[in-house]
């Protein structure tokens, strides 16, 4: 069994001094592959050096929307400069919109728009963050998608309800789901889990953030994604194997990853429990 954790950052601080043992678990957990994404282009040197440690790593680059505050008026031609620059950057992001935790619409949207050019610009997918704001971001996506084009991408760390899911669904995105799925008071989010059709579905850890039962309130990391999977497979009444290979081809077809043949010993995963 392989399983690719789509959203990490494990440049925090919380990891340091433990990224060893941290790879560790998850070769353990039957992880084979990670998305690192970006909050903003500051951090992508040191995103660049972890992925020259651990060559598992696939990266991101661009700006949270809860950072748009430090979007400049060279921002668009540096993400797109570190974009084409290593080969290793797989998508545009993490960015989108946030109006649960800030109320500068116009500013997130501005910032958004701009990295949808720089994804179109290079055919690589977006990763997008969305919170309270579904509608917005809908309405932007499907402005541009009439009038520039259609870009390919993810709806990160998902907490939309079923019929939110469906929009985005019908717009062409993959729906990825963190660990908020194994949360028992989530109930709309695992309906929504249950209709994401199969060759669109994806799964992610977004680490250190919202660890997953039964590891909630610990720092989440990536080897926990094994949870989210589980109980994926388990509202959707499916093997975790046939979960595993559904989740692991969609994400390698839509960030262009190509797995190595098997570098660990992933058929005897290791019980994280």
């Amino acid at each position: 069994m392989r399983l690719i954790d789509t959203h990490v950052h494990i440049n925090f601080d919380v990891f340091q001094g433990r990224l060893n043992s941290l790879q560790e678990h998850w070769q353990e957990a039957g992880v084979v592959h990670l998305v690192h994404s970006c909050v903003e282009p500051n951090e992508f040197q040191g995103m660049q050096s972890l992925a020259d440690r651990f060559p598992e790593l696939s990266l991101a680059v661009g700006l949270h929307p809860l950072d748009v505050h430090k979007w400049k008026q060279d921002t668009a031609e540096e993400i797109l400069s570190l974009a084409s620059a290593d080969r290793r950057v797989v998508a545009i992001g993490e960015t989108g919109l946030d109006l649960y935790k800030a109320d500068n619409y116009e500013q997130q949207k501005q910032a958004f728009v701009e990295q949808l050019h720089i994804a179109k610009k290079l055919n690589k997918p977006v990763i997008i963050h969305c919170r309270d704001a579904a509608l917005h971001l809908k309405e932007i996506l499907e402005d541009f998608w009439q009038n520039v084009g259609v870009v390919k991408g993810v709806m990160h760390c998902w907490g939309g309800s079923t019929e939110e899911t469906k929009w985005f669904l019908d717009l062409g995105f993959y729906i990825s789901f963190s660990g908020i799925v194994t949360f028992k008071n989530a109930q709309s989010i695992r309906e929504a889990a249950k209709i994401v059709p199969s060759d669109r579905l994806l799964i992610e850890t977004d680490c250190p953030f919202l660890a997953p039962v039964p590891k909630r309130g610990k720092t989440n990391e990536p080897a926990y994604v094994r949870y989210v999977a589980e109980c994926v497979a388990s509202l959707r009444n499916i093997p975790l194997e046939i979960l595993a290979q559904q989740t692991t081809a969609n994400a390698c077809q839509l960030f262009g990853i190509q797995l190595p043949p098997s570098r660990y010993n992933s058929d005897k995963v290791v019980s994280l429990n």
